[in-house]
Formats: C-alpha cells, sequence, structure tokens
C-alpha cells in the first residue's frame, strides 16, 4: 500500500511527510528542497479487533483499541508548471509517483507561494490554480503517454496482435494499471467497440484523463489551513478535501515524544503532563495550538490518510491469525498483523497476500467470529478475523 504526497514546490509536503512519518527531512522556503524521495511509514487507523472480542492484549500498533496500519508514504519533488515536458525535476517526479495507489495533493490554501513556489504574502495567491495545474500536470503525462503509442497501438489491432484493452493497458504497466481498468474506461465513455483508427485526439485527451482519475485518485490536503484568511474557498473544490495543519501535527508529535502532552493523532485536542515543567516558549506554542484547533478542530493529518485509504480506496482491513480460538501466531501474538485489502477481495486473496505457499496450498479459511468454514472465493469484510488452512507452510 503506497500513498504518494504530490504538490507544488513548498507547501509543506515534507513537513506533511515528516508529521506523518516522524521522520526528519530536510524542509525550506525555496523550491526543490525534497530532490530524492522521501519514503517512510505511516499509520491509518481502524477498530481493533480486540474491540468485538472485549479482549486485552499487549501490541504497540493498538492503542485503547484503535489500530494503526502501516503504509508506505512517498514524498516527491515538487512540480512546477510544465512538469510532464522535462521542466524542473518533472521527470522524476512522475516517475517515483507512478507506483502510488492513491496520491495526496498538498495544496497551500493559505496562498502563500505563488505558482512556482516562491514564497509570498498570505492571501495574495489563488489556490485554486494550484489544484488545477498539478492535476493537469498528471493528465498531461497519461495523454502524452498514450499519443506517443497510439500509431504502434492501431498497427497492432490491425495486425491482431493485440486487442484495444491489453495495447493500452501495455502502456501503462509501468503505473500498475491493469487491463479491466482500461476496459472499464472505454465502456464508460462508448470507445470499448470504435475503431482506434477513427478516435480524434479529443477521445485519446477524455480516455486518458478519465484513466488517471480512476486509476491515481487525488484527495486534497489543504495545508497551512490554520494560516488561511477565509476557509470557504474549501467549498469552492469540487475533489475530496480536508483542512489540514501539518506544521502543528509535527509540533504535537514532537512534544508529546518530549512527554510534555499527551496526543494521539487524529484527536482534537491534547492534555499536558502536569509532572513535566513546561518553558514559556513551549506553552505559547501550545496555546497557539489551541487556537488553531478551534478554527481547524483536528491538524487533519490522520483524517488525510484515513480518508485516503478507506474512504477513496475503500480498503478494507482484516486481522489474519493462525490459532482461531486464542487469535494469535505461533508466537502466541495476539491479533498480530493487519492486512489492508481491496473491496470484494476473497479469503484465497487473504492467503496470496499473506504469501504466495499458503495460497498455493490453500484448503479453506475460518471465520474467528463466525467460527464457521468459508471457502476460498467467500468475498471478506472490513475488521473480519480469518485463520487460513493450507498444506504449504511459508516458505
Amino acid at each position: 500500500m503506497q500513498i504518494g504526497l504530490l504538490g507544488k514546490a513548498n507547501v509543506g509536503k515534507s513537513t506533511f511527510f515528516s508529521a506523518a512519518t516522524e521522520t526528519p527531512v530536510a524542509s525550506g522556503n525555496f523550491p526543490f528542497t525534497t530532490i530524492e524521495p522521501n519514503v517512510g511509514v505511516a499509520y491509518v487507523q481502524s477498530d481493533c479487533a480486540c474491540k468485538h472480542f472485549d479482549l486485552k492484549h499487549e501490541n504497540p500498533l493498538c492503542i485503547n483499541g484503535t489500530r494503526l496500519i502501516p503504509v508506505k508514504l512517498i514524498d516527491v519533488a515538487g512540480l512546477v508548471p510544465g512538469a510532464h515536458e522535462g521542466k524542473g525535476l518533472g521527470n522524476q517526479f512522475l516517475d517515483d509517483a507512478r507506483q502510488a495507489e492513491i496520491l495526496i495533493h498538498v495544496v497551500d490554501i493559505a496562498g502563500t507561494t505563488d505558482i512556482q513556489g516562491q514564497p509570498i504574502a498570505v492571501g495574495t495567491h489563488d489556490p485554486l490554480e494550484d489544484i488545477a495545474f498539478v492535476q493537469d500536470e498528471f493528465d498531461q503525462w497519461f495523454i502524452d503517454i498514450l499519443k506517443r503509442e497510439w500509431d504502434k497501438i492501431t498497427r497492432e489491432i490491425d495486425q491482431k496482435r493485440a486487442k484495444l484493452t491489453d495495447g493500452i493497458a501495455k502502456r501503462f504497466s509501468g503505473l500498475g494499471i491493469k487491463e479491466y481498468e482500461v476496459q472499464a474506461v472505454l465502456q464508460k465513455q462508448g470507445l470499448i467497440s470504435r475503431n482506434p483508427k477513427e478516435w480524434i485526439d479529443s477521445d485519446i485527451e477524455n480516455f486518458a484523463k478519465e484513466l488517471r482519475q480512476n486509476t491515481k485518485p487525488m484527495i486534497i490536503a489543504a495545508n497551512k489551513a490554520d494560516l488561511c484568511l477565509d476557509l470557504d474557498i474549501l467549498k469552492k473544490i469540487p475533489d475530496t478535501v480536508i483542512p489540514c495543519s501539518a506544521e502543528t501535527e509535527l509540533l504535537l508529535r514532537k512534544a508529546t515524544k518530549a512527554g510534555i502532552i499527551n496526543y494521539t493523532s487524529g484527536d482534537n485536542g491534547f492534555k499536558i503532563n502536569q509532572e513535566k515543567e513546561i518553558p514559556a516558549p513551549q506553552q505559547k506554542a501550545l496555546d497557539l495550538v489551541n487556537r488553531i484547533f478551534s478554527k481547524i478542530t483536528s491538524t487533519g493529518i490522520q483524517k488525510i490518510l484515513n480518508s485516503a485509504v478507506f474512504d477513496s480506496l475503500n480498503l478494507i482491513a482484516v486481522y489474519p491469525v493462525e490459532d482461531e480460538s486464542k487469535f494469535t501466531n505461533k508466537e502466541g501474538v495476539v491479533f498480530p498483523d493487519t492486512k489492508l485489502l481491496p473491496p470484494d477481495s476473497t479469503a484465497k486473496d487473504l492467503a496470496s497476500l499473506i504469501h504466495a505457499d499458503i495460497a498455493k496450498g490453500f484448503l479453506h479459511a475460518i471465520d474467528c467470529k463466525t467460527k464457521q468454514r468459508i471457502s476460498g472465493d467467500q468475498k471478506l469484510k472490513h475488521g473480519d478475523v480469518i485463520k487460513i488452512v493450507s498444506t504449504l507452510s511459508r516458505g
């Protein structure tokens, strides 16, 4: 599970990354602070299976019944207009972002940076322009790939060496795009039975844009919302948009690590540790955080991650165990792991995700909540606890 952070230069992507992963990275008020992609582990949150069974267990990834599920977060170089043509670090950006299953577009909603990422006064740049240009750059990348290969695709179809769906899918295989995803867009746009030679530029462009939207969906992280002069601008954004303050989340995580406060990402407040003496500068910063919470209710970072995984991708969290009565693995760890799967995934899909050998020797599975045996094609639900019975163990 990979999530890409994208956006123009200097909007706070690296701060978002640091706040979400607790990984220190370079940041600064100038474009291309991030050149090589930063890769780290963030966590999405869901109810732990222990809640269903009213079971107490020791697991650092379960905090009071809330399960932390790891996902890979990739912070790539900032975009500038013309990135799809190789301007700025465009080629590198597009290559770094290609394997992400969903993209979080970090936007400076307060308008404190111009289109090139240079600092300017609050509210003097329209963030809607940034949203449009970044989405256009990504769309243009898809369009360029398809137009560049279109003559080859039509020749392959003429020579009956390929069908339209697999001819297109082959050109996008490096982005993890599957043939069935190509077919869905072709059918939606009424192009499935059209001769590719009859396609005009607008057909190719509209197809490529919808393919991008379906296979690389974006969620808007309206960063620097605490600085925004008028949050009504959020109503003008048609996409999924969540206000956030990456700097505030980063401050709270550092204060928690230092033992000054008690805070869990996603909370709409924090508690000060009364046993700690707080220096005046830190107290002033925490007072500012309280004012920020009164404006945007939370830092938004956790909400964005959760929304990307569970709302946009509709993934489900499943708990595989090896002992169906004690809910443990061989080492006796209760609810040792959580797997994220696409909707409509089956017990056999879960087995494949655990290990190829287990899937190869798959016999059946057990739904630990109902104690019933289920088949390999049984669709799983969010929160299921599953034991896989296989003739083969992990290699």
